[in-house]
């Protein structure tokens, strides 16, 4: 398999698409390509074949081909060639067909049993605290829901951290979030709309509709413009808004979902002093999201939401205390 196409089927795969076909030209004949019924062709031309794209052409499926040569993963350049690819095939055949179920959540026990606790020190307790200490954004994707929540319930009160959470979902499951998130953790939680404010141990969840920004008292502002790229909320752009304004003081938590989004601003994250943390892969739904993230070389911890619940704890006591 050459190297383009092994790279454009990881990116297809990895957003979410269901990839039917990957074979070389030479290898393609007659009883595959009848047996194939895709809704778009992706052709590497660095396999150019003549016969095949006219016998693609003839068909009544779009055809993608011209497409840039893979960067090598891991590298500043490979994530941003993933969106573009992303871009071209949600142009051509719209979002990959997944829906998150919250009912689960919504469903489940009132009062859920927790094997494990996360006592936060006397210091950080004790301590009063004049403003927001640190932004952490919680990026996640399908599957991220129920793995967010988790994380949440064992985050103890009083922690000075403000959260902000960039899910990509329906804009008209937004308000379920509110309510299913917090259902056993009781932390304040909002949309986060222009004029509200960034409070210690509280959750604003990005809006699908657009783009937010926060001032330097952590205010929201709202763009009024809808967010850049292909997704609603965009995780790059949360992640690059608070990293430019918190720095030091802005964590980011990269939970189970599909795609590569947020791979673009994690590195610029830690370049301005900030860390990013990533859920592992044997607790995610799916773990496409994180690993993009691990591959480009920014992530300093990985763990289960209990792990990153206390290592958040950890990281807040040891900064504010040393």
């Amino acid at each position: 398999m050459s190297l383009q196409r092994l790279a454009l089927a990881h990116a297809v795969k990895g957003q979410g698409y269901d990839l039917v076909l990957n074979c070389a030209p030479d290898r393609l004949d007659n009883k595959l390509f009848n047996a194939a019924d895709p809704d778009v062709w992706l052709i590497d031309l660095q396999e150019e074949d003549d016969d095949l794209i006219e016998r693609v052409l003839a068909t009544d499926v779009p055809v993608l081909f011209g497409l840039d040569v893979a960067p090598t993963q891991g590298t500043r350049q490979y994530p941003r060639w993933e969106r573009r690819v992303f871009i071209k095939l949600y142009e051509v055949v719209g979002h990959p067909v997944v829906q998150e179920n919250l009912e689960p959540l919504e469903r489940g026990p009132s009062n859920p049993t927790r094997p494990k606790q996360i006592v936060i020190p006397d210091e950080l307790f004790k301590r009063k605290y004049q403003r927001v200490e640190f932004v952490c954004v919680l990026a996640a994707s399908l599957g991220g829901p129920a793995a967010v929540k988790e994380f949440l319930d064992y985050v103890p009160k009083g922690i000075p951290v403000a959260f902000v959470l960039a899910q990509h979902i329906d804009g008209r499951m937004q308000e379920s979030l509110t309510r299913v998130l917090v259902r056993h953790n009781h932390m304040p939680c909002l949309i986060a709309r222009g004029g509200e404010q960034l409070k210690n141990s509280e959750l604003l969840i990005a809006p699908v509709e657009t783009e937010i920004d926060f001032s330097a008292d952590g205010q929201v502002v709202s763009r009024n413009i809808k967010w850049d790229g292909p997704y609603s909320p965009s995780i790059d752009q949360v992640i690059a808004n608070v990293s430019r304004r918190f720095q030091k003081r802005a964590i980011s938590i990269i939970f189970s979902g599909m795609g590569s989004d947020g791979s673009i601003s994690g590195p610029l994250m830690v370049e301005a002093g900030g860390v990013v943390w990533a859920q592992d892969e044997q607790t995610c739904a799916c773990p496409s999201q994180p690993d993009a993230m691990r591959a480009t070389g920014c992530v300093s911890f990985t763990g289960t939401p209990f792990d990153l619940a206390n290592r958040l704890v950890n990281y807040v006591n040891q900064t504010l205390n040393t």
